[in-house]
């Protein structure tokens, strides 16, 4: 009896892992180089398991830290590159508050990064946006760039830009296997692929992905309450639709940060979060036990009711989103130390300014632990950034001299990561 067959591998210049914002932007650029590019992704699209999906994202050029603050330009001419390519609109200008106590290091570090940032006191703050409120010895810096990216629009659009310059895409293929060499071999649940070069961008699953390659990296997936608060008069002035993006930073009320953007996935509704999660197994997101608690929410409350008081104090809507932190909240962009061909970038969610936890066991993926003694504080910015990420990882994967540096990236960052492959 002849043994079944094989199936046989199909060959492309490069193979991308993960079609979420990061992974997708690589793959958009490589096909830009003329590159015969795979995209896999185990889901099949459009999902809302990873951390790419929704309506919207809040973009800005303030930020604590000069390294991500240079980036923001490229990153804009980038999105307005890909809104011509696509023939659609991706970005709606709100401007962007950032609150926070006169002299704060955080709120300092974001004025700097805008040159001569605007400072608003209570009163011109209350001039300008009724559903913002300021207290005795905090400030607002104001970013007029800042707005709201249409993120599953954006993820939309660079996958079809993708996919017009030659690129496949392949949803709903759950890969199984990498088998390192000058030329890899990727095998999934239907079909084996190989390449010269492979980029993974798998959000919350690249920990399980890396490990049979020798790689332990500290990523820790979190969930995060994602609330979502109703206008208490709709249509009422500096809340809603009409409202701008905010921040806030240091505030004693909420003490690792709060965000917020106008709601275009529930019109009347006002989109804030709290920068905290637990950690999360990727594969269990959506089985929350009854009862879980949700201390995210009552802190919500009490800062709406205080900073927002056009808002009802109690959410209308309460979703969860995945998140990937890495233990210094920066991001991970570099080659694999032993095979060079292959590019990781990972941990997209971080919040600069408050570190997470370093050393601990329970930063590796897949581990079930009890939460760690500080909180880890997701925020998402990998997503304003994603066009530069995935400029920088195409071009890693290519050999050429990053377009921005990658050295604060590098995966030797954290001792002991690299293991016997299994």
């Amino acid at each position: 009896m002849a043994a079944p067959s094989q199936p046989q591998p199909v060959a492309y210049n490069a193979i991308v892992i993960g079609a979420g914002i990061q992974g997708s932007f690589a793959a958009y650029h490589l096909a830009q180089r003329h590159r015969d590019v795979l995209l896999l992704e185990q889901f099949i699209l459009p999902h809302s398991r990873g951390s790419s999906h929704g309506q919207s994202r809040i973009t800005r050029s303030a930020y604590t830290r000069a390294l991500y603050a240079r980036m923001m330009p490229d990153s804009f001419r980038l999105w307005q590159r890909l809104e011509a390519e696509a023939g659609t609109s991706l970005y709606r200008r709100t401007g962007l508050v950032v609150l926070g106590p006169a002299g704060d290091t955080e709120l300092e570090g974001c004025r700097r990064s805008l040159g001569a940032g605007e400072i608003l006191d209570a009163t011109v703050l209350a001039r300008r946006f009724p559903g913002l409120r300021l207290h005795a010895g905090e400030v607002a810096v104001w970013d007029s760039t800042g707005g709201v990216l249409f993120a599953d629009r954006a993820l939309r659009a660079v996958q079809d830009v993708f996919r017009r310059h030659g690129g496949t895409l392949r949803d709903g293929e759950k890969v199984l296997c990498i088998e390192p060499g000058a030329v890899l071999t990727i095998t999934t649940t239907a079909g084996v692929y190989r390449a010269p070069r492979l980029i993974i961008a798998a959000g919350a699953w690249t920990g399980a992905l890396v490990a049979p390659l020798g790689l332990r990296l500290p990523l820790q997936p979190l969930r995060i309450d994602v609330c979502y608060w109703r206008e208490k008069e709709p249509g009422s002035p500096g809340a809603g639709r009409a409202g701008p993006c905010f921040m806030a930073l240091g505030l004693s009320q909420a003490p690792h940060g709060v965000y917020g953007l106008p709601a275009l996935e529930y019109p009347g509704l006002v989109k804030v979060c709290y920068h905290h999660g637990s950690p999360a197994d990727p594969e269990e997101r959506d089985r929350v036990p009854p009862g879980t608690p949700h201390p995210a929410v009552a802190l919500l409350s009490s800062f709406i009711s205080s900073y927002l008081p056009g808002l009802e104090p109690q959410p209308a809507v309460v979703e969860t989103c995945l998140y990937t932190n890495t233990p210094d909240e920066d991001f991970i962009l570099d080659r694999h130390p032993k095979f060079s061909n292959i590019i990781i970038g990972a941990g997209f969610s971080g919040r600069r300014g408050h570190p997470v936890p370093t050393g601990t066991p329970e930063l590796a993926v897949g581990v079930a632990v009890s939460p760690p003694p500080l909180p880890l504080l997701p925020t998402g910015h990998g997503f304003k950034l994603a066009p530069v990420v995935g400029k920088l990882l195409c071009e890693l994967s290519l050999g050429e001299e990053p377009s921005h540096s990658t050295a604060p990236f590098a995966i030797t960052r954290f001792p002991g990561v690299l293991r016997a492959a299994l």
